[in-house]
């Protein structure tokens, strides 16, 4: 079973010619209303790509219009949602520009999500066969706890570092990736996890290396170049993106990360993993918004 700790979001999209600079304001014909949020992203990523009830949300959502549509949407795509729990505050919310080269820039008003703790997955049965997944969108603490909680069962934990913070610390970093057994992280994160562990360097091939020698594998995904893995033993694997022309490229890294998840959770071989995530992520990218390219097993050539 995949237990995937999250992020709930409705997502606001504007298309522009290019995405505004600091100050400046440039103008779009009209807007999008999505459903995001990187913990709903991977859950529904995992669920097309997995066999039915395999995968479960634990996230809050506010008592509004936007929570009840996100967990409609949620339940429309395979994922159990019983753990999606009612807050106080209003559903998160993300403004999302997407300029014609279908590169994005994103702001997120957490709302809901900053309230979610470890008291949400009271209810789940933690054990050896759980694949756990988090993301950066959650208070910290409450993921950690879950994490280690996955990891004493024997389970096995899948931690996305996005979007890293701007603020977070080495001994917090350490506790992260000592709770983690794949560790999923873009060029950018990669390089400012290594630094804050000590390695100062702008190569992703060290950062990954470094960051795989806390005894995770560290697994750096890199656009149309695909992604590396890098292997506590020393040995590291690339895995090639297909080709594709993007229409938006919003919601590729969570696409990883979910048919990651689901292909683990199948007991797929790790380099066939990393070739189903890599395909996933460019499928994902030939439609418009974060969930709407997320491919079916069908689609992977799954049977």
């Amino acid at each position: 079973m995949i237990l995937v700790f999250g992020s709930i979001n409705i997502d606001l999209v504007a298309r522009v010619a290019s995405i505004p600079r600091p100050g400046e304001t440039v103008l779009s014909p009209g807007y999008e209303t999505l459903f995001g949020g990187k913990g709903a992203n991977q859950a529904i990523a995992a669920a097309r790509a997995s066999l039915p009830h395999r995968v479960a949300l634990a996230g809050c959502i506010g008592d509004d219009a936007f929570g009840r549509s996100a967990r409609d949407n949620l339940s429309r795509n395979g994922v159990v949602a019983d753990l999606v729990a009612n807050s106080t505050e209003p559903t998160g919310c993300a403004f999302i520009t997407v300029d014609e080269h279908g590169e994005n820039a994103i702001t997120v008003a957490s709302g809901a999500n900053a309230t979610l703790t470890e008291a949400s997955i009271r209810n789940f049965a933690i054990d050896a066969s759980t694949v756990a997944v988090f993301q950066m969108e959650v208070p910290f603490p409450g993921s950690l706890s879950v994490a280690q909680r996955v990891r004493a069962a024997g389970g096995r934990v899948v931690w996305n570092f996005a979007p890293a913070p701007s603020k977070f610390s080495e001994p917090d970093l350490s506790d992260l990736v000592n709770a983690t057994d794949i560790f999923v992280v873009n060029e950018h994160e990669a390089i400012a996890a290594a630094a804050l562990l000590g390695c100062e360097t702008a190569a992703l091939e060290e950062a990954g290396a470094h960051l795989s020698r806390t005894g995770c594998i560290c697994v750096v995904t890199a656009g149309a170049r695909g992604a590396f893995a890098f292997h506590p033993d020393g040995h590291h694997e690339t895995v090639e993106a297909k080709p594709i022309r993007p229409v938006d490229t919003t919601g590729a890294g969570d696409t990883f990360v979910g048919i990651l998840a689901s292909s683990l959770d199948e007991g797929f071989p790790f380099t066939t993993a990393l070739e189903r995530a890599c395909l996933g992520a460019s499928l994902a990218c030939l439609a418009h918004g974060a969930q709407t390219g997320m491919p079916t097993r069908e689609q992977l050539g799954i049977d």
